[in-house]
């Protein structure tokens, strides 16, 4: 269990880009909780993907359902979540992404594939959403310069972005902490991370929103 606040699975969500893993890493290092990752290297469809984005989209997504079901079975058969539990990634979203790169067929094949597969029922205590800017998110992504999202266009993550807004506009499965990740240096910012870690902690229930710029001058 976390030391503060008793999370057994606290989930960071948000776009390509966002910064997601690099806080789940860091808040699982404080919580002294274990890591649940997402597979983003191991997917062989993802580069190709970024370049032909019609003729790979399904293979790809199916990749990503399939490899993150396994993921959080095999995380549920060893009782992981017993010792507590950060993720960057939310099971329904993939959800999220198939409607936005499948096309009608392709997307009525995912939901009976979907609906065919024993979905493990793990429920965060908490799911932090991060959002920012596309030009942030574009200027973040060629930073950490990933080979295989050189071809990420701003149109792509616009749309992505929006996805992700509605998505958690009717998100009601867990405790929601929505923060404004702009203009704030979670990682190398020790006392923006302080103050977000707060924040967290004493995140219970409903939707919440947190803008560092805004609320820490309050």
């Amino acid at each position: 269990m976390f030391k503060q606040r008793k999370f057994d699975y606290l989930v960071i969500e948000g776009p390509i880009g966002v910064g997601k893993t690099s806080l789940a890493k860091k808040l699982a290092q404080d919580f002294s909780a274990g890591l649940l990752l997402e597979e983003v290297d191991d997917n062989p469809f993802l580069q190709q993907f970024y370049h032909s984005s019609k003729q790979l989209a399904l293979p790809t997504q199916l990749y990503f359902l399939l490899s993150r079901i396994e993921q959080l079975k095999d995380s549920q058969q060893k009782d992981i979540f017993a010792s507590g539990r950060v993720g960057d990634y939310l099971l329904e979203k993939d959800r999220l992404f198939a409607r936005l790169l499948l096309d009608d067929k392709q997307f009525e094949l995912y939901l009976k594939i979907y609906q065919g597969l024993l979905i493990p029922d793990i429920k965060p205590d908490l799911v932090v959403y991060l959002q920012a800017p596309v030009e942030v998110l574009m200027e973040r992504i060629r930073k950490r310069a990933r080979h295989f999202e050189r071809s990420i266009k701003e149109q792509y993550l616009h749309s992505i972005s929006a996805a992700y807004t509605d998505f958690f506009y009717h998100y009601k499965d867990a405790p929601l902490l929505i923060i404004n990740t702009g203009n704030i240096d979670f990682i190398d910012n020790k006392d923006a991370y302080a103050k977000l870690k707060e924040r967290i902690l004493a995140t219970t229930h409903g939707t919440n929103y947190y803008n560092p710029l805004v609320n820490d001058l309050a």
